[in-house]
């Protein structure tokens, strides 16, 4: 079917935006631009004709030529209307298609020439065909769309023009102007019908799809409001029931706050899973109650939640500073940490272990750098945990299960990275339920604490920015494979200056606090807290002390409230008795004289330094040794090397032959109820015998330790320092040490050294030239 080129035409063209007009097509257009409102005027005055034609893009206000389509539609004005707002509603009847054959003005308006496209319209049964085809694919749109309206159908069916029939449909179609333009530009109606036909079927397909879309969100709303509709009955059967909100505002509740809060998606996932759970089991059964505490615990943990570390290196050394007195190496090992956090920014939490006698400050200072660091601290005793559930938690399965102490103080520390001090390490015990020791290996091991898994939780939970601090009196009790992911900081005793100051700038003034005195109510001179220091008190640290000191405030809070005077409260050395009781100590546990076969020897315990006073007596009898004092194998090891040593030296010590087969041999250290043990006192035990044998006194200044092997060595041995501050304590005034601990002196502090003399020894002749008052050879 050909198209015929129709007659030329001069027309005033109307650019057309968002609209397209077919021929046989009446519809109503708003005309508001100057230059459409200027055509429009040349159109009235010349037959009422006009040429429509639409704009390839909407938004273009001024269209240009190559802007505009080049086939439209001519029409006629069937009538014009202006408006209040200025712009012209016209009335249009779309004529016949033509295409712009050449632009002859474009101002005032567009003037143009066009072409009438003309189309022959045979009879063809492959034209009917596709007429009927186009019109079923229109009622199956129609009834689908909802658009359209029936009567529109009845009345495209009576149109018996293909062309005109192709043109009415599209007119109602909703589709994009370059659609609708490609059907204007098609003149040959057989093609133009299947065009037509083409889009029918993508309109419907896409239709079809909307509507099973729309199906099924209606389906979801339905079920959304029927379970809505379900709850809220639930909800008023609950009520009247007096159960308030019961299972279901318990897990709406829930799912609040699982929406609050940021956790990982492993957790997320878990307690989703647990929440549905929880949703699914019945009110009155106990595992409710079970996932719920679970919920609870995994909602309630610091997963991502991290204090800020306060990393100005002076404000933390002044608070360390404020808090305690002395203690120069742990703290200088907090602020080398500090140091490295703030080159590095990220850095695996340190674990430090404080070892030391009771009161010198370990917990104390823990809490200390969780204060300098500007974190949180969390404190949990490890004293006679002996159940492997108490750090790594029970299963879920057991009744009233929960998680471990590291978890639980997780949760009260509220951040991922506190200050975790686990106190007392080295009195954990081990027995049928396992050995704890072993379960803290993954806590404190930087390398695996990062997936830290307790058997509540059953998730992993980072552990790496945590700070562990852990506290022990003696590091000889904890396992060796705990104590190898531990770096060990020793803090030994106080000297008397040391103490003097934390009653000064401490005890003193908390204990007046505490008891309600003010600083002028009571005053005690520096001569009487030594005195106090000396004669009430012998510890290694400063709790013995404060007791001391909480004492005489009570008593004076007591003389106060009693005599109702605003007189101050002075303690001298003349009256402290009155407030202490009697001197419970002799400072100074030397002995005043020199004694045969009595030496005071130098001891380590878990309590810090103590003075060992070893006594030997020589009896007639039958060469037996005897050992008292409940003494340690070692110890008893010790006398035995001392004695053999003394048998092979008889000559130059110019002992009568065969004095040990003639003579019992009694080796005692006094208070007998305390266990001791050790090789470092072989020097001592060879020097008691040695004196007694031979009858030469020793000096009751001098105080000895070391190890003593068969031949005479004297071999190094530990804790120097905290000996040294026992012997001080004692008012000893010279200590012989093993040659090799020289090294160690540089611990002791410089008060203790001045006051004492320390002498370093290699052989037995150079003890008993220092120990015995008269050289033994002389003898």
């Amino acid at each position: 079917m050909a198209a015929n080129k129709g007659k030329v035409r001069q027309l005033p063209l109307l650019p057309l935006r968002g609209l397209l007009v077919y021929p046989s097509m009446v519809l109503h257009l708003d005309v508001g631009r100057e230059k459409s409102v200027k055509a429009l005027e040349k159109a009235m005055l010349e037959e009422n004709l006009i040429f429509l034609c639409s704009q390839s893009e909407m938004n273009i206000e001024d269209p240009k030529q190559d802007d505009i389509y080049r086939v439209g539609t001519v029409s006629k004005v069937r009538q014009m209307l202006k408006l209040p707002n200025g712009t012209i509603r016209v009335l249009v009847e779309g004529l016949a298609r033509a295409e712009i054959t050449a632009y002859a003005s474009d101002h005032p308006y567009f003037e143009v020439s066009v072409r009438e496209l003309v189309e022959e319209q045979d009879a063809d049964s492959e034209i009917d065909a596709l007429m009927r085809t186009v019109l079923n694919q229109f009622e199956h749109y129609i009834n689908l769309s909802k658009k359209v309206t029936p009567e529109t159908l009845a009345a495209v069916s009576d149109i018996s023009e293909p062309g005109r029939l192709a043109d009415v449909i599209s007119s109602h179609l909703s589709l994009k102007i370059k659609d609708k333009q490609e059907i204007l530009e098609t003149v040959d109606v057989g093609k133009r019908l299947e065009k037509l036909l083409d889009i029918l079927n993508n309109e419907r397909e896409v239709l079809e799809l909307e509507r099973k879309i729309s199906q099924r969100v209606k389906k979801q709303m339905e079920k959304t409001q029927k379970e809505y509709y379900l709850r809220e009955q639930m909800k008023a059967i609950q009520k009247e029931l007096g159960d308030k909100e019961g299972r279901t505002g318990e897990v709406e509740e829930l799912k609040e706050l699982l929406e609050k809060n940021e956790i990982p998606d492993k957790v997320r996932e878990k307690v989703e899973k647990e929440i549905d759970r929880l949703e699914k089991t019945p009110t009155t059964s106990a595992e409710g109650g079970v996932i719920r505490n679970y919920i609870d615990w995994l909602l309630t943990l610091p997963w991502k939640k991290q204090t800020v570390d306060d990393l100005d290196i002076r404000k933390a050394e002044d608070i360390l500073d404020e808090d305690h007195y002395g203690l120069e190496k742990p703290k200088e090992r907090v602020l080398e940490y500090l140091a490295v956090q703030q080159l590095v920014k990220k850095l695996k939490g340190p674990i430090l272990c404080f070892v030391g006698p009771p009161g010198v400050g370990k917990t104390s200072l823990a809490r200390s750098i969780a204060r300098s660091l500007g974190r949180e601290f969390v404190r949990i005793s490890l004293g006679g945990v002996r159940d492997e559930a108490e750090i790594r938690g029970h299963r879920r399965t057991y009744v009233g299960a929960m998680p471990g102490r590291i978890i639980q103080g997780m949760k009260n520390a509220g951040s991922n990275n506190p200050v975790f001090l686990l106190d007392e390490i080295d009195k954990m015990a081990m027995d049928f339920r396992g050995d704890p020791a072993s379960a803290l290996l993954e806590v404190l091991d930087p390398e695996q604490n990062s997936t830290f898994s307790d058997h509540y939780i059953e998730l992993p939970f980072d552990l790496s920015n945590v700070m562990f601090i852990t506290t022990a009196n003696a590091i000889h009790n904890i396992p060796r494979p705990l104590l190898d992911r531990m770096e060990v900081l020793y803090i030994s005793g106080y000297t008397e200056l040391e103490k003097m100051q934390i009653v000064l700038r401490y005890l003193l003034p908390k204990q007046k606090k505490d008891h309600g005195l003010n600083a002028d109510q009571l005053v005690m001179e520096e001569s009487t807290i030594l005195k106090v220091i000396r004669e009430y008190t012998r510890e290694a640290g400063v709790r013995n002390l404060e007791q001391q000191i909480a004492a005489v405030c009570r008593k004076a809070a007591k003389e106060i409230v009693s005599s109702a005077s605003d007189k101050p409260i002075v303690i001298k050395d003349d009256n402290l008795n009155q407030y202490l009781g009697a001197a419970k100590f002799r400072f100074g546990q030397a002995e005043e004289k020199d004694q045969v076969g009595s030496v005071t020897g130098l001891a380590w315990t878990e309590v810090g330094g103590d003075t060992l006073n070893i006594e030997v007596s020589i009896l007639p009898g039958t060469g037996k040794l005897t050992l008292t004092g409940k003494l340690g194998d070692v110890m008893k090891e010790s006398a035995q090397a001392a004695f053999s040593y003394t048998r092979s030296k008889a000559k130059e010590f110019h002992l009568p032959e065969g004095f040990h087969e003639k003579n019992d041999i009694h080796i005692h250290i006094p208070e007998g109820a305390i266990p001791k043990d050790g090789p470092s006192a072989g020097i001592t035990l060879a020097t008691a015998l040695i004196s007694a044998l031979t009858n030469i006194p020793v000096s009751s200044k001098v105080a000895m330790t070391g190890e003593i092997t068969l031949r005479g060595r004297v071999l190094p041995i530990g804790g120097l320092k905290e000996k040294s501050l026992a012997a001080h304590r004692a008012g000893i005034t010279k200590v012989l040490l093993p040659k090799d601990n020289a090294k160690d002196l540089e611990d002791v502090p410089e008060s203790v050294r001045q006051s004492m003399e320390f002498v370093t020894v290699e052989h037995m002749d150079e003890v008993l030239q220092h120990a015995l008052v008269t050289p033994v050879h002389a003898k």
